[in-house]
C-alpha cells in the first residue's frame, strides 16, 4: 500500500471513531505530555487532521498527526504515534511519515490526575521507529513526568533522554501550564528545550487553548514558535481528543 493510501486510510479510521467517544484526557497540542494514562481497556485518540509549519526548508502541510493510547492494564497504556508531512516547497517534496514511535506509559504515583491528593508521577519509554521517506533507523527514549493541579491551573513537567534515529545522544525538558481545569475554554502554554548533542539544539514555546465541549470531547488549537540551531520555525496545530471504551460483554 502506497504512502498516500496509508495516510488516507489512517485519517478515515480515526474520523470514523469519533462516533464512539467516551471520557478523554490525552494531551494535544503539546510536545510534552501529562502524568495520566487511558483507563483499562479504553483507547484514547489524539487526532490532528491538519497543521502547517514554516522553516528554512520551506512550507509543510502536516496531515494527519495521530497518537493512539490503549489502556492494556491498570495505570499502564501502550502509545503509538506519528504524523504525515507533505512539503509544499523546497528541494524534496515527497510525502513522508515521521516521528513514529511506540511507547509504554505508566503511572508510578497516583495523584491529582487520578482523583487523589498530591502530584501524579508517570514514566514513558520506548522505541523510535524507522520513518517513511525520513530517517530509516531506530532509536529509544525515556522520560519522567510530574503533574500537579491547583485552583488556578495545572502544571506538567517532563524530563528525559533519548538515542535519536541518527544515533546521537539527546536530552529534553518541557513544561506545560494550563488554566483552571473547570473552565470550558482554558488557555495553555508550553516551553521546551531539547539538545541533540553534536547535531541540533531546539528551544520552543507554544500558546493556545483547549475547548472542552463535554467530558468525552475536546478541541485544541496552538501556535508553536521554535528556534532550531537559532533558525526560526513556526507551526500551527489544531485537533481533537476523544476516547473509545471496550464494549461490555
Amino acid at each position: 500500500m502506497g504512502f498516500a493510501r496509508k495516510t488516507a486510510l489512517l485519517a478515515m479510521v480515526s474520523c470514523a471513531a469519533l462516533a464512539l467517544p467516551r471520557d478523554a484526557s490525552a494531551y494535544r497540542p503539546f510536545d510534552s505530555t501529562d502524568a495520566a494514562v487511558a483507563d483499562f481497556r479504553e483507547t484514547e485518540i489524539e487526532f490532528g487532521p491538519f497543521g502547517f509549519r514554516r522553516d528554512d526548508s520551506g512550507r509543510t502541510l502536516i496531515a494527519p498527526a495521530i497518537v493512539i493510547n490503549y489502556g492494556y492494564a491498570k495505570n499502564w497504556e501502550l502509545v503509538l504515534e506519528g504524523r504525515g508531512e507533505h512539503p509544499l516547497s523546497g528541494d524534496d517534496t515527497r510525502s513522508r511519515f515521521v516521528d513514529d514511535n511506540l511507547f509504554l506509559k505508566g503511572v508510578l504515583r497516583e495523584g491529582v490526575l487520578q482523583g487523589k491528593s498530591g502530584p501524579s508521577v508517570a514514566t514513558e519509554f520506548g522505541v523510535l521507529l524507522p520513518e517513511i521517506n525520513g530517517v530509516p533507523n531506530t532509536g529509544a527514549s525515556a522520560a519522567l513526568i510530574v503533574s500537579n493541579r491547583w485552583s488556578w491551573g495545572t502544571i506538567h513537567v517532563n524530563a528525559g533522554a533519548a538515542l535519536t534515529r541518527e544515533q546521537h545522544n539527546d536530552v529534553f525538558v518541557g513544561t506545560i501550564v494550563e488554566g483552571p481545569n473547570d473552565w470550558t475554554v482554558r488557555p495553555v502554554a508550553e516551553i521546551r528545550y531539547e539538545r541533540e548533542f553534536d547535531f541540533k539544539e531546539t528551544f520552543s514555546g507554544l500558546i493556545g487553548f483547549i475547548w472542552k465541549v463535554r467530558d468525552n470531547l475536546a478541541f485544541d488549537f496552538g501556535v508553536r514558535e521554535a528556534w532550531v540551531n537559532s533558525r526560526p520555525e513556526t507551526e500551527i496545530r489544531a485537533g481533537v481528543t476523544f476516547a473509545i471504551a471496550a464494549k461490555e460483554k
